[in-house]
């Protein structure tokens, strides 16, 4: 039996401080369903829990939990403070939401503790959340795991010049893990489904946030921006982290897709049972890109041909 109805269920979101996972508990709240939230941001966490009150149904819980996804037992811990706080020995909805980016080049070795923690923030934080929380949904009478992923696991590029290695490997990973998972579950808990969401370019704050993460490192900056093209040679450590913040925010506010809409089209995919969730025009037009010329996808003449139809037009700038 699938998730065809929010009211009454009972729903997990990481990263529920702010963006999708801010998004997505609101308006799970606003549907009726109890949720409970995580994040590593505990004001964060807060607003978006006084937010999702103020939208919320009748008689709906809403719960917040500090937790950091990449440690195992803080989210075993943080599954039994649920299954406490809700009163219940099961649930309906796991969004495994949480995420950063900037871990940089594989290949040099001054950015691997970089790279290392944004792999496992996006993976490990899965696994660790599926592990924690897979009894929780099979004894439920319905439960669906909901993965997000990104466009980039379809097409592992930021654009020419840019490099991401730790996001575009575990994204991957996240993809590979649910489609496996699908198959697991359809045989040993049928009535447990498994979706993978692969978002565009969505307008959070995963830039700033990421930043917030790996702390702000000028020379890793400055590298960061000449791949974009841009020359800082006489800028100074200040003005390099400054306008690193203002791209990272323009970033946010020029995306195709809100958050808001981002949440949706997430929530409708579940109800419909699509195991395949792409988010943003631009998701799709990657998907359908890559699908019809998949040995050319990694050549410049194919970033261009998306940008000429209109996507990724603040990628690789």
């Amino acid at each position: 039996m699938a998730v065809t109805e929010l009211a009454g269920r009972i729903a997990v979101v990481t990263g529920g401080g702010d963006g999708m996972g801010r998004e997505l508990v609101c308006q799970l709240a606003a549907a009726g369903a109890h949720v409970a939230a995580c994040d590593l941001n505990a004001e964060t966490l807060e607003q978006a829990a006084e937010l999702a009150t103020s939208q919320a149904a009748s008689g709906v819980r809403i719960t917040t939990h500090l937790c950091d996804v990449t440690d195992a037992d803080a989210v075993a811990t943080f599954a039994a403070e649920v299954a406490a706080q809700h009163d219940t020995d099961y649930v309906n909805l796991l969004f495994n939401n949480a995420g950063i980016g900037h871990g940089g080049s594989f290949v040099i070795d001054d950015q691997r503790a970089a790279w290392d923690k944004t792999f496992e923030v996006c993976w490990n934080g899965v696994l660790n959340c599926a592990r924690a929380f897979m009894n929780l949904l099979v004894r439920s009478d319905a439960a669906a795991i909901v993965n997000t992923s990104s466009a980039m696991a379809v097409w592992a590029s930021l654009g020419p010049g840019v490099t991401d290695t730790a996001y575009c490997a575990a994204k991957f990973a996240v993809k590979g893990f649910t489609e496996a998972l699908m198959v697991d579950l359809a045989q040993h808990a049928s009535h447990v489904s498994a979706h993978v969401v692969m978002p565009g370019h969505i307008g959070t704050l995963i830039d700033l946030n990421s930043v917030s993460a790996h702390g702000l490192d000028a020379p890793v900056l400055r590298k960061t921006v000449a791949a974009r093209g841009v020359a800082l040679d006489q800028s100074s450590d200040t003005e390099v982290e400054a306008l690193v913040l203002d791209l990272y925010t323009r970033f946010r506010d020029d995306a195709p897709t809100t958050a808001t809409e981002a949440a949706q089209i997430i929530l409708a995919g579940v109800l419909a049972g699509n195991w395949r969730i792409l988010v943003g025009d631009d998701a799709k037009a990657i998907d359908n890109a890559v699908r019809a010329d998949p040995e050319s996808a990694y050549e410049p003449e194919f970033f261009e041909r998306l940008r000429n139809a209109g996507h990724l037009q603040t990628f690789g700038r």
